[in-house]
């Protein structure tokens, strides 16, 4: 069976979609539109914009979906999932690519999605490190020790684990965690604590969005980051989403969960290959690769 995988933030390089852009009418009308509806030309910024412009979480979270979307769609009848996830942001993409949202209210989402959580990062200072090398348990037991608000964010494979939380709180805890054996534990060069408690205020404006927008029975399961089982129904999926924010994205889990399911080719639409890599470690077994852009 066939899993496609879809990136999160992170993945983005300049030039991203121009080839897409540049060789399919269906993805150029679709950036185009993408233009009208974000209100600023996303497509000068991800085509040829410097690699700072392409880091505001603004335009990242915009950026990558639309990305990974319209590879989607212009893959036609090659694009055949039995079912779909993706990393954070990129959950919003899998919804998309597999029917439960619709393109320009995804779209509308992401953006909203960026912007309140850049607002959040504003509120408070705050980080997010990774800690290479130890056991996820491990891990939350020295996060729980740590005073102040710290919290296992990304489960992204076994022996990478993402923490999340406020500044101080988190250099204690990457001190605490090379103290236990860490073979290394990384503040990140993020200006927030992405999927902890801190997000609280995004998750509060986007679920009113989330709760204003309809959603439709996908074509698939998606395995959604909350829960990393196959999810079928469209208020369900609607209900994780808004959990999704503050919430720990369990990758490890959810690829787990998927393979026992049945998966065992993961094709990876969107910008990089980070989601290949996390699926090797994590499901040996499975084989992966990169979406193929149509002849």
């Amino acid at each position: 069976m066939n899993a496609y995988i879809f990136p999160g933030q992170g993945a983005q390089f300049v030039g991203m979609g121009l080839d897409l852009y540049e060789k399919y009418p269906l993805a150029q009308e679709l950036f185009e539109k993408a233009n009208d509806i974000l209100g600023f030309s996303i497509t000068d910024v991800m085509f040829q914009g410097t690699p700072e412009d392409l880091k505001q979480t603004k335009v990242t979270q915009p950026a990558i979906f639309l990305h990974s979307v319209i590879l989607s769609k212009v893959m036609g009848d090659s694009f055949k999932p039995d079912m779909v996830a993706g990393h954070s942001l990129g959950e919003f993409s899998a919804l998309v690519a597999n029917g439960a949202l619709g393109f320009e209210d995804g779209l509308k989402l992401v953006s909203q999605r960026a912007l309140a959580m850049q607002k959040a990062c504003e509120l408070q200072p705050s980080t997010m490190a990774a800690v290479l090398g130890l056991e996820d348990a491990l891990v939350e037991k020295i996060c729980n020790e740590t005073p102040g608000v710290v919290v296992a964010a990304n489960y992204n494979c076994p022996g990478q684990l993402v923490i999340s939380g406020e500044v101080e709180a988190i250099e204690a805890a990457c001190v605490n965690m090379k103290e236990a054996g860490a073979r290394r534990a990384l503040v990140l060069p993020v200006g927030g604590a992405f999927h902890s408690p801190l997000m609280e205020p995004a998750r509060e404006e986007l679920a009113a969005a989330i709760e204003n927008t309809n959603f439709a029975v996908p074509n698939c399961p998606v395995y959604q980051n909350v829960t990393t089982v196959a999810v079928t129904d469209a208020t369900e999926i609607q209900k994780n989403l808004i959990s999704q924010l503050t919430a720990p994205v369990k990758w490890t889990q959810s690829v787990e969960n998927m393979v026992k399911d049945g998966a065992s080719l993961f094709i990876e639409v969107g910008p990089g290959k980070v989601l290949q890599g996390l699926v090797r470690k994590i499901a040996p077994e499975a084989k992966s690769q990169s979406a193929d852009i149509p002849s």
